[in-house]
């Protein structure tokens, strides 16, 4: 069992994108990653200013939520699985640019079977999957 707090950058994007859309494409894995390489660059503070911070921001991400099912599973995870080695080659080249953003600089993202509260009246930037919906929620040219 690790402390989220002492996993370095690669290791907590990595875990993030696996507890969020460990089911969905490497395209919808991608457009998780970007969505918090956004946040980060979009460097504000009520989100977070590095990777680790964006990533474990209470409420930000479920799979860290204590209480999610996925907590434990992120924290346990095996780091030589193959499920983690998938996943961790997607965030490596989405950190080393070598896959466009394809969220077209989405800062939130959902589910297409939910409709939260922060999503209402904003038009998606993107459909990744048929299953996420991503939103520039900082633009405000994108905001209702």
């Amino acid at each position: 069992m690790v402390d989220p707090q002492s996993l370095d950058e690669v290791d907590v994007l990595t875990r993030t994108v696996y507890g969020e859309a460990r089911g969905e494409s490497e395209d919808g894995q991608a457009a998780v990653a970007w969505v918090i390489m956004n946040r980060v660059a979009a460097g504000h503070l009520y989100m977070g200013r590095s990777i680790r911070e964006v990533c474990l921001k209470p409420y930000q991400f479920s799979c860290w939520d204590r209480g999610d099912v996925n907590r434990s599973i992120l924290i346990n995870l095996d780091t030589n699985s193959d499920g983690y080695r998938r996943i961790l080659r997607v965030v490596k080249q989405v950190l080393n640019g070598t896959r466009h953003d394809n969220t077209h600089g989405s800062t939130h993202y959902h589910a297409n079977y939910i409709q939260p509260d922060w999503a209402n009246g904003r038009s998606p930037l993107a459909i990744i999957c048929f299953t996420i919906i991503l939103l520039d929620i900082l633009n405000p040219y994108h905001n209702k």
